[in-house]
């Protein structure tokens, strides 16, 4: 019955905490239309970097080629992972740039990534893409989701790129 009482308790506070005005100082974020602007031209370059499939100019959108650059695995596939091979396996991988920036350079076929619904969130040095997209090889979608990038203003006043996540859902059904 304790039991029960605390998690009644906890939804009840989360609830009610949720539902709480959101103070005002905290809608306030520092940004600027010169931001906003540099943001929306590396998203662009980002899929030109694709498109044309050119790791250089990919490599001058990210803050070093350590980047986290993946899509998590899903939970079963961690789960048969970790009771076949791995205990630790968590779902991600180190070496996702890396990998991307070989199909770049190896990759035959016209690739391409689209997005959609893009939503540009900036405070001060930093800022938050999320997204719909689709990753397209010889025009056939083969991959779509959501992506969420972090990014970060460096010194030089360029923003970088310290982080691209997406879900993956595969070939869309049809």
């Amino acid at each position: 019955m304790k039991f029960l009482v605390s998690v009644l308790a906890c939804v009840l506070f989360q609830s009610g905490s949720a539902n709480a005005a959101t103070p005002s100082y905290l809608e306030n974020h520092a940004t600027s239309s010169e931001d906003f602007s540099s943001i929306t031209k590396l998203i662009g370059d980002f899929g030109t970097a694709i498109k044309t499939k050119n790791p250089k100019l990919l490599s001058t959108l990210v803050l070093n080629n350590k980047v986290l650059f993946m899509s998590p695995w899903p939970v079963e596939d961690i789960k048969e992972a970790q009771n076949g091979w791995d205990t630790t396996f968590d779902g991600t991988y180190p070496d996702g740039y890396s990998t991307f920036v070989k199909l770049l350079k190896t990759e035959k076929s016209p690739i391409e990534e689209k997005f959609y619904n893009v939503k540009i969130t900036q405070d001060d040095n930093l800022a938050w893409v999320m997204s719909d997209f689709e990753f397209m090889k010889e025009g056939v979608t083969l991959n779509h989701g959501v992506k969420v990038w972090q990014l970060m203003k460096s010194v030089d006043g360029n923003w970088k790129i310290l982080s691209v996540v997406w879900s993956s859902k595969g070939k869309p059904s049809q």
